[in-house]
């Protein structure tokens, strides 16, 4: 299974949060993060952060069906291109 760290993404949101003078919530975080991190793990890093000004390391599984997908497509148009190749050679 591949996986994403996403520490660095959420300590950037908890310094930017806490610029601004506004205390982390899971709405505040939750609207500014770029992946999809599971509630447990946010709760976590924002207890951490309270307490510590630390964000734990956090890893998040990649969805691979986006991958399949482009592998699927790119399969098709290889397919097409073969086929429109052999149609040019013969008309040679």
């Amino acid at each position: 299974m591949l996986t994403k760290e996403v520490t660095d993404e959420l300590n950037q949101i908890f310094q930017a949060l806490e610029s601004e003078g506004k205390e982390p919530t899971m709405a505040l975080v939750k609207a500014r993060l770029g992946s999809k991190v599971p509630m447990p793990a946010l709760i976590a890093a924002i207890k951490n952060w309270k307490s510590t000004k630390r964000v734990p390391k956090i890893e998040v599984a990649v969805n691979s069906e986006s991958s399949d997908s482009k592998i699927e497509a790119l399969e098709k148009t290889i397919i097409e291109l073969t086929h429109r190749i052999e149609a040019l050679e013969g008309k040679q």
